[in-house]
């Protein structure tokens, strides 16, 4: 059987949203991930930033600014948990971007994964 894999790739977009449908018969648990990436210029004096906060069924779970390090590079924020889902429940994860100083989106992805619970 195919682990089941949902993902959506935001781009430069500035929110992305997962849906992921309920399964009747049976609890699931699922390894989520979120991966927000920005390009800072090459003349970055230091006040380029980035930001997110993640929501999963409408309660923010996470959230963090940093100040962006590395002109004409790029800087991400990263996050893992893991979720539960009872039988018969869906799941929904919304990511919110902020940037600033010059910062510019490139990559917006989360995914959620079955995860082995063994």
């Amino acid at each position: 059987m195919t682990a089941e894999r949902w993902a959506v790739d935001a781009g430069e977009a500035d929110i992305a949203v997962l849906n992921v449908p309920p399964v009747l018969r049976r609890e699931r648990l699922f390894d989520l991930d979120l991966q927000f990436r920005v390009r800072l210029p090459a003349d970055d004096d230091g006040r380029g930033w980035l930001a997110v906060t993640l929501e999963i069924d409408g309660q923010r779970e996470w959230a963090r600014r940093i100040d962006a390090r590395g002109p004409g590079d790029t800087d991400v924020l990263d996050f893992h948990c893991r979720r539960t889902l009872p039988a018969g429940q869906a799941l929904r994860l919304r990511a919110v971007t902020q940037v600033g100083g010059g910062a510019r989106r490139q990559r917006l992805v989360l995914t959620a994964e079955a995860a082995d619970d063994e």
